[in-house]
């Protein structure tokens, strides 16, 4: 039995494993790259170690370290107010705020795990207090991303179309980028329908701590327990929205009394790291993990007091998980299996065939690593049939970009790992099988779909 073919049965024990019985998937991983490197490779623990994602260990501990920061001294209260009071207090609105923030960011120039990293926290602090699923926020910042991340200035972008160049293949940056954008929009909506996008319509925050659900029945029958507490007329509803911080300095705001968090030195500290870390990273192309921790440790020094029990809050089974699966897929990718697929789907003789297989094979690799190493290892791969004639390049390599991105939503991907990372503790289990759930689902049906909208029709 081949080595390739070992590394995948092994893949696929640790998930049974971890599945049936109490054992950390992670562990396990980091557990099944030791012996499969050492044992079977003949490599020594320096090169298994050599694939642990020390970058994104970084990404998470940085960020959650961070923003947990900001959650204890009230920051993100704030932000969440005045981002509130921007759409007019409409919460429906939010998670669309929320996509379109991160799909600007990406598409002039945010590497995609950045802009995630910097408006998921923010993002999951608006689901906390306006009882939105964190599911339906978590997925509308990536798919954001997503949106924005083949702009002919973005990473993802420029990559694929760098790819695409440098093998004399035609390509079309601008159908590439509008492309992803609509079907990242589409996937939005769907997302927006399936996860209580619709429960959020006619709620709106008065202003003064209160939410109005303004609907018909006010989310219960007329009359019912959903007008028991209301101040308005009939079919109205009124609630009083959670507040979070744990330290909030406040005002009085309209008639009821109720908080308004205000700024104070913590906060505007805090906000001035925030807009640091953005610019640093956005126009100094500096390190994502390193930057937020040096943040967070400046914000330390100025408020001790705040910033003790920020370090606990770091998600560290989640850093487990995330950093023991990809570290084996790591060695998969070291050893040669991912090119080993992919040579042997590029050998089929069917074309149509083998631009499926190609799709699905980015789309299972992606939800496990580097998104940018897969379009960059994939799109060779595929020159032989593309040269051919018979499958149009351009439709090849959208429906490619598109199967291997949206399968971020993984929770084994970077931009899926910090949306679980910065859930609420009480659902970020939950918040990781619903991913995992979601993510496997785009990895099943992405493929196929762009395969038949993008490589049938024959386009390019």
């Amino acid at each position: 039995m081949s080595v390739e073919l070992i590394s995948i049965l092994v893949l696929v024990a640790v998930f049974l494993i971890a599945t049936v019985l109490p054992v950390h998937m992670g562990a396990l991983a980091l557990v099944a790259a030791f012996l499969v490197g050492t044992q079977v490779v003949g490599e020594d623990v320096d090169w298994v170690l050599g694939g642990f994602p020390a970058d994104l260990f970084m990404i998470l501990v940085g960020v959650t370290y961070l923003f947990a920061l900001a959650k204890d001294n009230g920051t993100v209260d704030w932000l969440v107010e005045q981002a509130v009071r921007g759409v007019g207090g409409r919460v429906a609105l939010i998670p669309w705020v929320m996509f379109a923030v991160t799909g600007l960011l990406t598409s002039v120039g945010a590497v995609v795990p950045a802009a995630v990293a910097i408006i998921a926290p923010m993002g999951m602090g608006f689901a906390k207090r306006y009882e939105i699923r964190p599911l339906l926020m978590g997925l509308m910042v990536i798919n954001g991303a997503s949106a924005g991340g083949f702009s002919p200035l973005s990473i993802f972008g420029s990559i694929t179309n760098g790819v695409v160049a440098r093998n004399d293949i035609p390509g079309s940056p601008l159908l590439l980028f509008l492309s992803s954008m609509i079907f990242n929009i589409m996937l939005g909506l769907v997302v927006f329908y399936l996860f209580g996008g619709r429960d959020l319509i006619g709620k709106r925050d008065l202003g003064d701590g209160e939410v109005s659900d303004s609907r018909a029945d006010g989310g219960t029958p007329a009359g019912g327990p959903g007008n028991a507490g209301g101040t308005g007329g009939a079919g109205t509803r009124t609630t009083r929205a959670s507040t979070t911080s744990v330290q909030t300095t406040t005002v009085t705001g309209g008639t009821s009394g109720a908080p308004t968090t205000t700024l104070d030195r913590n906060r505007i500290l805090t906000l001035v790291g925030i807009a640091g870390l953005a610019i640093a990273v956005l126009f100094f192309e500096q390190d994502v993990g390193f930057t937020a921790i040096t943040v967070a440790v400046v914000l330390s020094l100025f408020s001790p007091s705040i910033s003790k029990g920020a370090v606990s809050a770091i998600a560290w089974p989640t850093v487990l998980l995330i950093c023991g699966i990809v570290t084996y897929v790591s060695l998969m990718e070291n050893i040669g299996t991912i090119d080993w697929l992919g040579e042997g789907v590029a050998g089929i003789g069917a074309p149509l065939l083998a631009a499926i297989l190609i799709c699905y094979i980015g789309a299972v690799v992606s939800a496990f690593a580097s998104t940018t190493g897969i379009l960059g290892a994939l799109i060779p791969l595929a020159v032989p049939f593309l040269m051919a004639g018979e499958i149009g390049p351009i439709g090849l390599i959208i429906a490619l970009a598109i199967s291997s991105s949206v399968v971020d939503s993984s929770p084994f991907s970077t931009s899926g790992a910090l949306v679980v990372a910065n859930s609420p503790e009480e659902q970020r289990d939950q918040v990781f099988k619903q991913l995992m759930v979601w993510g496997f689902s785009m990895v099943l049906i992405a493929p196929i779909v762009t395969w038949a909208i993008f490589v049938l029709p024959g386009w390019g």
